[in-house]
């Protein structure tokens, strides 16, 4: 059964959050919470924030203990961006975008009796 939990719209780039999630991504999950603990980036306390709201739902919503979840998935996608303009020279603009990322973490329970 999986749980999901998700979170959109962060003021972060999904490139840089997906630095964080590929080092996370294959670790057991008190390791992967202690790494994005560890971890000096902003996507990191993103990323722990979900992956926390995602165990949560597991033990309230679902009834399924802790020690019996891995991680799934981490999946990072393109949230809206915000489009801005640079001033320059000669009275002319540049425009770019500010990203933002939506995150969505998967969670399901290990299979009985095979080590992971």
């Amino acid at each position: 059964m999986a749980i999901v939990a998700k979170t959109d719209a962060i003021r972060i780039s999904p490139r840089k959050v997906r630095l964080v999630a590929d080092s996370v991504r294959n670790l057991p999950l008190d390791e992967a919470l202690l790494a994005l603990r560890v971890i000096n980036q902003r996507g990191a306390r993103v990323l722990e924030k979900t992956l926390r709201s995602a165990i949560a739902n597991a033990v309230n919503n679902a009834k399924v203990e802790q020690t019996g979840l891995r991680i799934a998935q981490i999946i990072v996608n393109e949230g809206p961006a915000l489009k801005r303009y640079h001033a320059s020279t000669r009275g002319r603009i540049h425009p770019y975008k500010r990203r933002s990322s939506n995150v969505t973490i998967v969670l399901d329970e290990k299979a009985k009796g095979v080590a992971q």
